[in-house]
């Protein structure tokens, strides 16, 4: 029933132009790849060759590809129920193949055999915006590259709207990528209009929208925090610049441009507006500060892949040494005892009495549970805390991810690790636990760079006591 039969071969694979950003735009023509193209290049969709799933927001998921030639693509996987009529699914595919733009990632390629939905595009070596923006507190992203990320995406949105694509799936930090020169590029994959069963999805957003989640992004750049669309408004209102903006600028930024930012972002934000913005708005914003943001991305992920070689695991604290052992039992008894969370959690009196009358008493049993080693009964009692309750502890992420680790769930684990993170940036308990969760699915290398950030992080809060 697939639309599409065997393409290249993976013994004869495309030619390498056709898996690298292409900025000139005079090749659009797209290839076919069979399923079995793209198993192989993914090494049978192995997890460790996960390289993004979209913030949580679907479940479709990005996996990293490589050519027998060497050459590295990006494989997005839908899932089944996504694109029941398979023509609608190539149609929309040659659509955006033929978009060639500085700041939009090229898609070079499809598949459609039987039930099977998958797209291939370049592949972005060097992260997400949100990878950047929000799990990297060590080398905080320079006011100027933010304003250069939001003039990209801003260029990027606008030469799409202007191709007739005038909604995208999910813009996000996480659709915003980082090419091998350092600069921000839109995700192809969300200009595919996804369709179920004849209808477009949830997911799918108008144009209005579309201008609301461009805020939420600006309300990320400001903020250097991970804000979902749902939450931006409140970020926002009846705040000033002063309020919103990142700490981790330690006041490098401009006052002025920041105001404009701000404003900006509060527009996009009124989605009642009936005048509302458009995307040449945006690029107009944006060009009239475009001659301060000159400034790459390389110029801030050197200095911290450098600070990463240079930090020893030789004087690794306890938590870290238990975590480089992958010794479970070890990490077991120091989180029973940890405690370091507390502070982030800011309710009012009243909320807090209705949190503790509604869930006091399922947390209460998740921890008794922990404590005895009922890890199956930990994770149901967090499940439901974190399902029913408005405001979760890291640690009980924390406390989930290590019962996952203990039930052989690594790919579990890592997620609730990473939520952690969002939760608690500079935790180094987070990124100890995502390197136990990534040793255990065999990315070995992913996780020897996570236990460093953890160990730098952790010398960083170390050196903050001594000094306060």
């Amino acid at each position: 029933m697939g639309c599409c039969n065997s393409s290249p071969s993976m013994e004869d694979p495309p030619p390498p132009q056709n898996v690298h950003q292409n900025h000139g735009g005079s090749d659009s023509q797209i290839t076919k790849f069979s399923f079995s193209d793209l198993n192989k290049a993914t090494e049978n969709f192995c997890l460790k060759n996960i390289v993004s799933e979209n913030g949580g927001e679907t479940s479709d998921i990005v996996y990293k590809g490589r050519f027998h030639n060497g050459g590295f693509i990006a494989v997005k996987k839908f899932t089944n129920m996504a694109w029941s009529d398979p023509y609608q699914f190539v149609e929309e595919a040659h659509r955006v193949g033929k978009l060639r733009h500085n700041s939009v990632v090229n898609l070079i390629g499809y598949c459609c055999d039987g039930n099977e939905r998958l797209l291939v595009a370049a592949f972005m070596p060097n992260d997400t915006l949100a990878k950047r923006l929000f799990h990297r507190k060590i080398q905080t992203m320079e006011w100027e590259m933010r304003l250069r990320v939001a003039f990209c995406v801003a260029q990027a949105l606008d030469y799409c709207s202007g191709g007739g694509f005038t909604s995208y799936n999910n813009l996000s930090a996480y659709s915003v990528l980082f090419n091998e020169d350092g600069d921000a590029c839109l995700s192809c994959f969300g200009l595919m209009k996804e369709f179920k069963d004849d209808q477009r999805t949830t997911g799918s957003v108008n144009s209005e929208s579309l201008i609301f989640r461009f805020g939420t992004l600006l309300v990320n750049l400001l903020s250097g925090k991970h804000t979902p669309p749902s939450h931006a408004p409140e970020m926002i209102h009846c705040k000033s610049v002063v309020e919103l903006i990142d700490p981790n600028l330690k006041g490098k930024f401009s006052a002025e441009e920041a105001t404009i930012i701000f404003k900006l972002a509060s527009q996009c934000l009124q989605y009642e507006d009936i005048e509302s913005l458009n995307t040449k708005d945006l690029v107009t914003t944006f060009e009239t500060l475009h001659t301060k943001t000159n400034v790459k991305a390389s110029s801030y992920v050197l200095p911290e892949m450098a600070k990463r070689r240079d930090v020893s695991l030789n004087q690794l604290s306890t938590l870290g040494d238990a975590c480089l052992k992958l010794d479970l039992k070890a990490i077991h008894k120091i989180l029973v005892m940890a405690e370091d969370d507390k502070e982030l959690v800011e309710l009012s009196f009243e909320e807090w009495l209705e949190e503790v009358k509604d869930i006091q008493e399922v947390r209460k049993r998740g921890d008794q549970a922990f404590l005895e080693q009922d890890f199956e009964t930990a994770i149901d009692c967090y499940s439901q805390l974190i399902e029913f309750r408005r405001m979760v502890y890291p640690s009980v992420y924390a406390r989930r991810c290590l019962c996952y680790l203990f039930c052989n769930q690594p790919d579990r684990a890592l997620k609730d690790g990473m939520v952690a993170q969002q939760l608690f940036p500079d935790w180094p308990t987070a990124f100890y636990l995502q390197s136990v969760a990534l040793s255990k699915l065999n990315m070995i290398t992913d996780s020897a760079d996570t236990l460093k950030e953890a160990t730098l992080l952790e010398a960083t809060r170390q050196h903050q006591e001594e000094e306060s």
